[in-house]
C-alpha cells in the first residue's frame, strides 16, 4: 500500500471550508414569506457563521447571513430582515451590507486580508510596560492605521506600575510620537489617571482598541463600562505574554454617545501584505523625502544619495523609529507566505 503524505496547514484550511460549504449547503435559511420587512441595523457581535444584529430601538437578533455577502464585521451597517417567529434562535436574515466609510483590516497566514472592523472614526493602538513596552509594535499599529486612512491614537495603559526614573524615559520616548503629529495618552485603571480624558475622546465616536494580549485592554473597558464585566487575562511569568481573554468581536455603546469595538488581541500585528514603499508612507515624517533620493529605487538603507538617511543623520528623523522601520521591512520579509509574497520593485 502506498504510503499517503501528510496534508500541509494550507490544505488542512482548504479541506477544511470545504466540509464548511457542504455544512452551509445543506443549511436551510428561513422562507421569504415567514420574514418581516426590510430594516437598518448595525452588527454588534460576529460569531462564527451568524451575527448579532441591533435595530433602531435596541433590540437585538440573532441573524442569518446571506451566502451573497462577502464579509460582516462588527461596525457594519446592513439591511436584515426579522422573523415572524420571534422565538425561533436564529430570528433574522442579513440581506446587504451597506458601504463602509472605513475598514480596518489584518492579514491572515492561511486565509487571507481578514476584516476587523468597519466604519471606524479612531484607532487606539494600546500598549502598556506589562507584557513589554515595544515602540515597534506601536509603529506597527501605526502603520496600518496610516495605510486605511483611520486617525490612530498612542494610548499608553498601566503607567501607575513605572518608577519615576521610567517615566522620564517613557516620556522621552512618547515625546517623539508627539512631536511627529501622533497623540499620546497615559491612563491607569487602579490610579484613574487619564480615564476621564479617555472617556471624553471616546464620546460621540466609532473607536477600536488594538493591542497585544495582556496590554489591558479588556481592564480599560471594565472601567469605563463597569456593567460590561468584561474577563481579564493575566500576563505569564514564562513568555512575558499577555493571555487572550476577548475571543469575539463585539460592538459596544457608552452611555453618554459613542461606541466602541472590542475584538479580539492579537500579539502581533503583520503587515507582510503591504507593499514596502506603503510601509515608507506609513512612517509619516518619512513623507517630505520619499522620491527626492538620488536613486528611483532606493530602498533607504546604504543607497547613495538617500534623504531619509540623511535626515536621520542630521537628526531630524528619529534614528529609533528608522531603525524600526528596517526592522519592520526585514520581518514582513520573513513572514510573507511564498504563495503570496509580492513582487519587490
Amino acid at each position: 500500500m502506498a504510503k499517503r503524505n501528510k496534508l500541509t496547514h494550507k490544505q488542512k484550511r482548504q479541506v477544511g471550508r470545504n466540509l464548511q460549504k457542504r455544512i452551509d449547503a445543506k443549511q436551510q435559511l428561513p422562507e421569504d414569506d415567514t420574514l418581516l420587512a426590510e430594516r437598518e441595523g448595525l452588527v454588534v457581535g460576529r460569531f462564527g457563521q451568524h451575527t448579532d444584529v441591533e435595530d433602531a430601538e435596541g433590540q437585538i437578533y440573532r441573524c442569518h447571513i446571506r451566502r451573497t455577502i462577502d464579509s460582516l464585521v462588527c461596525g457594519d451597517e446592513v439591511i436584515f430582515r426579522p422573523a415572524k417567529d420571534s422565538s425561533v434562535k436564529l430570528n433574522a436574515v442579513v440581506e446587504a451590507v451597506k458601504p463602509r466609510r472605513s475598514l480596518l483590516s489584518r492579514p491572515d497566514y492561511y486565509d487571507g486580508i481578514k476584516p476587523i472592523a468597519a466604519n471606524i472614526d479612531q484607532i487606539f493602538i494600546v500598549s502598556s510596560l506589562l507584557p513589554a513596552l515595544s515602540l515597534n509594535i506601536i509603529d506597527r499599529y501605526l502603520v496600518a492605521a496610516e495605510d486605511v486612512a483611520i486617525p490612530p491614537i498612542i494610548l499608553l495603559n498601566k503607567v501607575d506600575l513605572a518608577s519615576e526614573e521610567e517615566l522620564e524615559y517613557i516620556e522621552e520616548d512618547m515625546q517623539t510620537y508627539r512631536d511627529i503629529g501622533y497623540q499620546v495618552y497615559m491612563v491607569s485603571c487602579e490610579t484613574r489617571q487619564g480615564i476621564d480624558e479617555l472617556q471624553a475622546l471616546l464620546k460621540d465616536k466609532t473607536s477600536i482598541f488594538v493591542g497585544q494580549s495582556g496590554v489591558g485592554k479588556s481592564s480599560l473597558i471594565n472601567e469605563l463600562l463597569p456593567h460590561v464585566n468584561e474577563q481579564v487575562g493575566e500576563v505569564s511569568l514564562n513568555s512575558g505574554l499577555g493571555q487572550h481573554t476577548t475571543t469575539a468581536a463585539k460592538l459596544l455603546h457608552f452611555p453618554e454617545g459613542g461606541q466602541l469595538i472590542d475584538s479580539p488581541g492579537v500579539r502581533e500585528f503583520a503587515l507582510w501584505h503591504l507593499p514596502d514603499e506603503k510601509v515608507t508612507w506609513g512612517f509619516k515624517e518619512f513623507r517630505d523625502y520619499i522620491g527626492g533620493c538620488k536613486y528611483r529605487d532606493c530602498k533607504h538603507r546604504d543607497d547613495p544619495g538617500c534623504l531619509i538617511r540623511e535626515a536621520v543623520e542630521e537628526g531630524k528623523i528619529s534614528e529609533d523609529r528608522y531603525i524600526s522601520y528596517l526592522s519592520i521591512l526585514d520581518g514582513m520579509e520573513e513572514q510573507r507566505p511564498s504563495f503570496s509574497t509580492p513582487k519587490r520593485k
